[in-house]
């Protein structure tokens, strides 16, 4: 990625743009050739943030080519058809610009900061990027084998290993079950020519929401857009649904050694998605039970009362399509199956028990209250805006979201937990030194 920016421009980054979430109503304007674009001027720094979320994600990767969307994003700035890699690097470094692209599972996205008087050549340069990658044969074959060497690097981070083994495990038959940059397997399988039709088909203006946010008027930007975007060309590309993970018959159990002092476990099942009705319930519900730090009640049964961890959190994933249930902990190898076991004590209880007027009240004052630190900078604001569109919340979401918190009753999140938490059907991964640990797959697959 590059990362070229100015002492003076890392300054304005850094710096909250705004104070108040009442404060942001952007303007959504749909282009003549397909393009959704979000903009949200807000004058009080010199400073423009341009995000473009493309709907070009893992999830849409052929199996035997899992990695190629992961690869796709990272070569925009590899050169294009009249930039080199070097010349592009320098323009963006001249400019005290930044740029940087990524895949995940639902899109691709590519975001580009620049000073305000240098908007016009930002623009050029970021329509150039998306538009005409040149995907040089010389830059794919470095491309891959950086991504083999970060691959071959996460074998050793226990973390990443049993997330991919769960991942294949509760998401079966799904797209999400793969990693989205790959494996030694497919990676080299991924030719140019795969990504320049990935590319082709893809990144398209239809398929593009552009946010873009800081210190510029409605009819610059639209200007702007239509300049260097307005012959971007439109395609229609017809996706098959995706098949629903196939559901767990049975807990699963997948032990994973490895010479380590300490275990790291990952325990939950598929979730929910954005859209879900029951989402704020399930935030504030996440948060007590073990998404609240040192004030959740896995942290304060595990780690406060027993002893057993420092690292215990639980988590729900909510993306396009339902995403993953899960509580994840570190702890030394020999109380692997003591600290599985008060987790799957928290789970059950959450489900039998309301929670109690403290809990629910610390839990909307957090998350209400911490709403507003992922809107401080253009560029947080503009990768919002952007999820926002893509999962259709509508723009009066940034004052929905504190409503919608306030309004969650502890019957709510009994219901949540009943619902979409299932202590007796998921999948455990353990990665130990197994002949430590022990694991009694009795005890953490059959505890009642």
């Amino acid at each position: 990625m590059i990362r070229l920016l100015a002492a003076a421009f890392i300054t304005l980054c850094v710096t909250p743009t705004l104070s108040h979430a009442a404060d942001i109503k952007p303007i959504r304007v749909v282009t003549e050739n397909g393009m959704v674009l979000l903009i949200q001027d807000q004058p009080s720094l010199p400073i423009v943030t341009v995000n473009v979320l493309i709907k070009a994600g893992a999830a849409l990767d052929p199996d035997a080519k899992a990695g190629l969307a992961y690869m796709v994003a990272g070569m925009l700035e590899e050169g294009t058809k009249t930039r080199s890699a070097t010349r592009l690097a320098q323009e963006i470094e001249f400019l005290g610009a930044e740029f940087s692209a990524k895949a995940a599972n639902d899109f691709a996205t590519a975001t580009f900061r620049v000073l305000k008087k240098d908007v016009g050549r930002g623009f050029t340069l970021l329509a150039d990027l998306l538009m005409n990658p040149a995907f040089a044969e010389k830059e794919v074959s470095r491309t891959r084998d950086e991504l083999l060497g970060e691959l071959q690097g996460e074998k050793d981070d226990p973390g990443t290993v049993a997330g991919k083994a769960f991942d294949e495990i509760i998401f079966k038959g799904h797209p999400y079950r793969r990693p989205a940059n790959g494996d030694e397997k497919t990676i080299p399988k991924i030719t140019r020519q795969d990504l320049i039709s990935f590319h082709d088909k893809f990144y398209r203006p239809n398929r593009a929401i552009v946010t873009i946010v800081g210190d510029i008027r409605e009819s610059e930007a639209l200007a702007l857009v239509k300049k260097h975007f307005g012959d971007w060309a439109k395609k229609t590309v017809t996706i098959p649904p995706f098949p629903s993970p196939e559901p767990l018959q049975k807990s699963v159990l997948k032990l994973i050694d490895k010479d380590l002092t300490q275990a790291t476990v990952s325990l939950g099942h598929v979730g929910i998605d954005r859209r879900n009705p029951d989402f704020y319930a399930v935030s504030v519900m996440n948060y007590i039970l073990g998404g609240g730090g040192f004030s959740s009640r896995l942290v304060n049964r595990i780690r406060d009362e027993q002893g057993l961890a420092y690292d215990v959190d639980s988590g729900f994933e909510a993306h396009v399509m339902p995403g993953r249930f899960s509580v994840t902990l570190q702890t030394r190898n020999a109380a692997a199956n003591q600290a599985i076991a008060a987790a799957l004590v928290e789970i059950r209880r959450i489900r039998t028990e309301p929670v109690s007027d403290q809990e629910l009240a610390d839990a909307k004052a957090y998350l209400i209250g911490s709403f507003p630190l992922r809107l401080d900078t253009t560029g947080k604001l503009a990768g919002l805006l952007a999820v926002v569109e893509l999962h259709g919340l509508g723009l009066s979401y940034f004052d929905d979201y504190p409503k919608a918190i306030a309004a969650v009753t502890k019957e709510d999140i009994l219901r949540a937990a009943q619902k979409y938490i299932n202590p007796d059907l998921y999948a455990l991964v353990v990665v130990a030194k197994q002949s430590e640990a022990k694991i009694d797959s009795n005890a953490v697959l059959g505890m009642k």
